[in-house]
């Protein structure tokens, strides 16, 4: 059953540089690999891989390019390129590569983290709770809460911890929907 929130706040959107570096290297090293032994094989007749086995790097190698090619086109156009695909593709490739097992299972990790990283951030609250739609999720009962603001565009949640939250609002919210939700938070 999915559950409903009486508000959610959409923040700030964090860079996603970082993630998509990290993606983009590991992409640039299962490419060298796979073209090195590829091409050591179907050369060189080095009996690392089975011919079957480099020409299936071959094509491997060519769908994550491609793939690179298109999250690099939605890159420019504004859009969050999801490297996933292309890591996965990786992880095959890695598991056609002798002794490449556990290189593929860390390929596999990263193309299921990716997404989950990359949601909105987003706040929603009701009567029982606050979650923060991060990975992984952060949820706060009313009881561990001393106060919750949404002004000027930044949202304050103080809790009894004394743990402050500060964050960015995404869009510009208007002063008779702040006064409402603070309302809805003091009670």
């Amino acid at each position: 059953m999915v559950k409903t929130y009486d508000y959610i706040i959409v923040l700030k959107k964090k860079s996603y540089e970082l993630i998509d570096n990290i993606s983009k290297l590991m992409l640039l090293l299962a490419l060298a690999a796979f073209i090195f032994d590829s091409s050591f094989t179907l050369y060189y007749h080095n009996t690392k891989l089975t011919t079957s086995s480099a020409w299936l790097l071959v094509c491997i190698t060519v769908t994550i390019l491609a793939w690179w090619s298109f999250c690099s086109w939605q890159d420019r156009r504004g859009i969050i390129p999801y490297y996933r695909f292309a890591l996965m593709f990786a992880a095959w490739g890695w598991l056609v590569v002798p002794s490449g097992l556990w290189i593929a299972l860390i390929y596999i990790a990263a193309c299921f983290i990716e997404k989950p990283v990359k949601v909105a951030p987003e706040v929603a609250f009701d009567d029982e709770e606050i979650v923060f739609n991060s990975f992984p999720k952060q949820r706060y009962l009313w009881d561990a809460v001393n106060n919750v603001v949404l002004k000027d565009g930044l949202l304050t949640i103080d809790l009894k911890s004394n743990i402050v939250i500060q964050k960015e609002v995404n869009d510009p919210v208007s002063p008779d929907l702040e006064a409402e939700f603070n309302r809805f938070c003091q009670s």
